[in-house]
């Protein structure tokens, strides 16, 4: 018979990785990681937190203990978007810019790109080449923003408001 901590290993140490991969997300997001076992991965949250192994900030994000309680807000953005496709991930992980984060649904390379307002001659330049044929979800501040945005790849685009309400659109044309 197996104990409980064998039963819930496997979770336990899932949590402790997205927290040492995006930390600062909050309890909602690190919920939705583990779609129909809320309940447990809560409970978790609360027995790791028991432990000393991750702490709560301030700014309601989970961080590992030791670790200094800086939130990166565009990662915590582009999650959200990892999120609404979390139950086709097989593989998550965050990037350097400007692609936040990057994962494998339904056998597609995704990749999550944020263009802030005022930088998107930069990504388009930066995103110029697109050899290893992802599609590119482009994280905007505004719907203004996907005008001015022209580079290969690009599946649509999307704003995260602070709740993580994300909204998706397309240009004209399809791209």
């Amino acid at each position: 018979m197996k104990t409980r901590a064998e039963i819930y290993a496997n979770e336990a140490a899932d949590l402790l990785r997205t927290v040492t991969m995006y930390p600062g997300l909050s309890e909602q997001q690190l919920l939705c990681f583990h779609p129909g076992k809320e309940d447990i991965a809560k409970a978790l949250l609360s027995h790791l937190e028991r432990q000393g192994r991750i702490f709560q900030a301030d700014s309601d994000g989970f961080f590992l203990t030791g670790q200094t309680p800086k939130t990166d807000w565009t990662l915590v953005r582009a999650v959200w978007v990892l999120l609404d496709f979390i139950q086709q991930v097989d593989y998550h992980a965050p990037a350097d810019f400007p692609v936040k984060l990057v994962f494998f649904a339904d056998g597609e390379l995704y990749e999550v790109a944020c263009v802030t307002a005022g930088q998107e001659a930069l990504v388009c330049h930066a995103l110029r080449n697109n050899k290893g044929g992802s599609r590119r979800i482009m994280l905007v501040d505004t719907p203004a923003q996907i005008a001015k945005i022209d580079c290969p790849g690009v599946s649509g685009f999307c704003t995260v408001d602070a709740n993580g309400q994300t909204n998706y659109f397309k240009k004209a044309g399809g791209t």
